[in-house]
């Protein structure tokens, strides 16, 4: 079973209606780990002053808070896409796809 980590790893942020550092563009990281295979994805959110209400001052953010909202931006179909195409990734490491071979003609080339 695949464990996913949820992780923001920077916040762009400006100043809207009078409030500081509201965070309108966040970086993350989703990693799945199954066993002892592990892969991930990076991605960006941007939130309007709508997605982020009500406004939570700068310092009192959290990972989960901001996880919250990138979530809710992605809503459930996103977040199972984003899940599912790391899945996607650890599966191909647990069994490689096939890969095709250059082979060489089974005749000999025609000279002119």
């Amino acid at each position: 079973m695949t464990t996913y980590t949820w992780l923001v790893t920077t916040l762009w942020t400006k100043t809207i209606a009078g409030e500081q550092n509201y965070v309108v563009i966040a970086s993350y990281d989703v990693t799945g780990v199954d066993a002892t295979y592990t892969a991930s994805l990076s991605n960006i959110a941007r939130f309007s002053t709508e997605s982020v209400t009500p406004f939570v001052p700068y310092e009192d953010l959290t990972n989960e808070i901001v996880i919250g909202w990138i979530q809710d931006e992605l809503g459930v179909d996103g977040v199972s896409n984003l899940e599912a195409c790391i899945q996607g990734q650890i599966d191909s490491l647990i069994s490689p796809p096939v890969t095709p071979q250059n082979s060489p003609l089974p005749w000999a080339p025609v000279t002119e």
